[in-house]
C-alpha cells in the first residue's frame, strides 16, 4: 500500500508513454485555440464590412416597376425587375441597356 501512483512526474516516467500523451494532448490544445482565434478574426472582419454598396441616387427605375434582385458588377449595376426585365446601369446611375430574357 506504500506504492503511491497520484505524484505525476513518477507514473510518468514508470509508463514513458503518458509524456507523449501529455504533449499530444497539449498540442491539441494549443491548435484548437488558435483555430477558434482564426474563425473568430475572420468572422470579425467578414461581419465588419457594409452589406451591400449604396445605390447611387441617380438610378431610377422605370414606371411600375419594382427591384426584385440588384447585383454589382465591376463597371455595371444590374437590376432585375418583378416583370423580369434585366435593366443595366453604369457606375454613374445611367440606364445603358434593357434586355427582356
Amino acid at each position: 500500500m506504500d506504492h503511491d501512483d497520484s505524484d505525476w512526474k513518477r507514473a510518468a516516467k514508470a509508463v514513458p508513454e503518458l509524456r507523449l500523451l501529455r504533449w499530444l494532448v497539449t498540442g491539441l490544445a494549443l491548435v484548437m485555440g488558435l483555430g477558434m482565434i482564426a474563425i473568430v478574426a475572420l468572422l470579425w472582419i467578414r461581419l465588419g464590412q457594409p452589406v451591400l454598396p449604396d445605390l447611387p441616387e441617380a438610378i431610377t427605375l422605370p414606371p411600375g416597376a419594382g427591384p426584385q434582385a440588384v447585383t454589382f458588377a465591376r463597371d455595371w449595376i444590374v437590376v432585375v425587375t418583378d416583370a423580369g426585365e434585366v435593366l443595366l446601369y453604369d457606375r454613374s446611375g445611367a440606364l445603358r441597356d434593357r434586355v427582356q430574357p
